[in-house]
């Protein structure tokens, strides 16, 4: 397929221009010729132009190779991985910003994105700020300025094509060696140039028509590594391409089939009515062990695991929903997995970061990863083997009534089990909206602390019946109202600070509206994180206690991140709104908080001000 991109690529303006010729600068339907305001594409730039654009072109074509070393130990400025680092800690050593200046932190500037569904997370690399907008746009700015550099436009599917609105949330993309990565809404994965924005290769998923991204791509050992959702027989390929050329490396399917280990698990279910187990975040990766941990979600047909199929078996855990499931990068094969929720019938993924952390473990270190479910409970196991360690409850749930505390293995409460006769409503806490969510947290490996955005509410659930004789049944399938927790004051944003080694939350803030980003950490001591009221809020890391805060244009719905350019500090966070029924249905709680629509997406960031010459 033929595609067309729009992009302003300067470089080769520029030669146009200092020649003497008339530069034709790009654009498109959409959006009007880059360009100074008011010059029509055609006229001939002046001498003050030339050098302004000279200047932006040699900035664009600056930038280092994002090597392996440079993945592995980023440096303190730059922001090049989802969560800054391969074990998505989402800290920053940066503290130029800290508890005793917050108060004089300022807007630096402000870039408009297209007015779609926001989640995304930019990336730092020598001074560029890029970040991959909804609509199939990727621009690269001027990180002190917001001076766009150029852009890339790609063709958005047919309407009808993309899936429950969501095909454009894009949270995360990848930068390695002199190239960007992203996965496309129309089934692609594309290298970009990431001086100019041209397309270096365009792999085209003939075989993803059930499936799209949210997560970006994980840039390993030469290699892009890429997760899918939306999937519906046979599980989600996790996907590994050469990262010079795209071509496909091997692949790694979430569902295991009847003739594969695990395949056993799925009730006498065939092949073709095995569901589910997403992949909606970007995996974590550890050099020592050369594993990456991948995170899956549940089942969209949970009713169908229940009943069982032909040859039934009483096994019914589906694997690998619900799970932490460690791959060697090298070859896609599988080293080990732990399944958090087996059975999971409530839709409640255990499908976010997975955060690799060296903590006391029975007086000695032991390195773990630990993933955090929608009902904020806590899983940590062992890194290398997958034996399970310890868990955290934060107390807000109600369907596991307890569990093995050699295994992990949960055992629910009887009445949480839904009732496939309709009948019965239950009181599902949390709901499938989840207390915790894709917003990630953030780890300070120095003081082994974690630091979570919540949400504290349940919902009234039953499920939807077709009839008696009805042997299929579409995913999620049941009704669901927001309602608040038990004993609620009806403050339902929370953000929690846990030392998961001790199992204590060692503070928690809590406010009326819910609280919808991603939290960043840094060495200054605090906390960014923005909620559905438009506040975006710096928090002291050692009470929770409110230090800054300013109103932004929408709802703060994505990750924000923290970066330096000659050795000034800037914190950047896109708003806009919101791409899943998420935080519609948790808004039926707090009705007073109102959105502007049609909203807006924009790009803030903030810094210091200069010192006084």
């Amino acid at each position: 397929m033929k595609l067309t991109l729009t992009q302003t690529v300067l470089a080769a303006s520029i030669a146009a221009g200092l020649a003497g010729t008339s530069i034709a600068w790009a654009q498109s339907a959409e959006r009007p010729a880059v360009g100074p305001v008011g010059i029509a594409p055609r006229i001939q730039p002046d001498a003050k132009a030339k050098e302004i654009i000279a200047q932006r072109a040699a900035l664009a074509a600056s930038i280092t190779p994002v090597d392996d070393a440079m993945l592995l130990n980023p440096p303190p400025g730059d922001w090049l991985l989802w969560r800054r680092t391969y074990d998505v800690h989402g800290f920053s050593p940066l503290k130029e910003i800290n508890r005793d200046n917050i108060a004089s932190l300022n807007t630096a500037w402000a870039w408009s994105l297209p007015p779609t569904t926001t989640q995304v997370t930019p990336l730092v690399h020598d001074g560029i700020l890029y970040v991959n907008a909804a609509g199939g746009r990727v621009q690269a700015l001027d990180a002190t300025n917001g001076e766009l550099l150029w852009e890339y436009s790609r063709p958005q599917p047919a309407e009808g094509e993309a899936r429950a609105g969501q095909a454009s949330v894009h949270r995360s993309f990848a930068i390695y060696g002199d190239k960007l990565y992203l996965g496309t809404d129309d089934k692609h994965e594309v290298a970009l140039d990431a001086k100019t924005g041209k397309v270096v290769w365009d792999h085209a998923f003939a075989d993803g028509k059930d499936w799209r991204f949210t997560s970006g791509p994980l840039a390993v050992k030469g290699k892009i590594i890429q997760a899918t959702v939306g999937c519906e027989a046979g599980g989600c390929p996790v996907i590994a391409m050469d990262a010079q050329t795209g071509k496909e490396l091997w692949r790694f399917y979430t569902v295991a089939h009847s003739d594969q280990p695990g395949g056993d698990t799925w009730n006498g279910l065939p092949d073709d009515q095995r569901f589910g187990a997403s992949v909606w975040t970007t995996p974590s990766y550890d050099p020592e062990l050369n594993l990456i941990y991948v995170a899956t979600g549940n089942t969209y047909h949970w009713q169908e695991l229940m009943k069982g199929g032909p040859g039934k078996k009483k096994n019914r855990d589906g694997l690998y929903v619900d799970s932490t499931i460690a791959l060697n990068p090298d070859t896609g094969k599988l080293k080990w997995y732990y399944q958090h929720l087996p059975q999971d019938y409530w839709d409640l993924d255990f499908a976010f970061e997975q955060t690799i952390a060296t903590v006391n473990y029975k007086g000695k270190p032991r390195k773990v990863v630990c993933s955090t479910g929608k009902m904020v409970w806590t899983d940590c196991v062992d890194a290398a083997t997958g034996q399970f360690l310890f868990a955290h409850d934060e107390g807000l749930q109600n369907i596991v009534k307890t569990y093995d505390p050699k295994t992990g293995r949960k055992t629910y409460n009887e009445q949480a089990i839904p009732d496939l006769t309709g009948q019965r409503r239950d009181l599902q806490c949390s709901a499938g909206y989840g207390d915790k969510n894709w917003p990630s947290g953030s780890y300070d490996s120095a003081t082994g602390i974690d630091y979570t955005s919540l949400v504290e509410v349940c919902g009234e659930s039953a499920p939807t019946m077709f009839g008696p004789n009805t042997s299929a049944y579409t995913a999620g399938e049941e009704t669901r109202m927001a309602r608040y927790q038990p004993g609620t004051d009806g403050n339902i944003g929370r953000l929690d600070a846990v030392n998961w080694a001790d199992n204590k939350i060692l503070w928690s803030v809590r406010q009326r509206a819910s609280i919808t980003s991603a939290t960043v950490a840094t060495a200054g001591g605090l906390i960014f994180a923005g909620d559905a009221d438009r506040w975006f809020r710096a928090y002291d890391q050692t009470d929770g206690k409110v230090l800054w805060k300013t109103r932004l244009n929408d709802v703060i719905n994505t990750y924000p991140i923290t970066y330096a350019v000659k050795g000034k500090q800037y914190v950047a966070v896109v708003t806009g709104c919101c791409g899943n029924g998420r935080l519609n249905n948790m808004h039926q709680l707090t009705p007073e908080i109102l959105q502007p629509r049609p909203g807006g997406s924009v790009l803030w960031v903030f810094a210091l001000p200069d010192a006084k010459q």
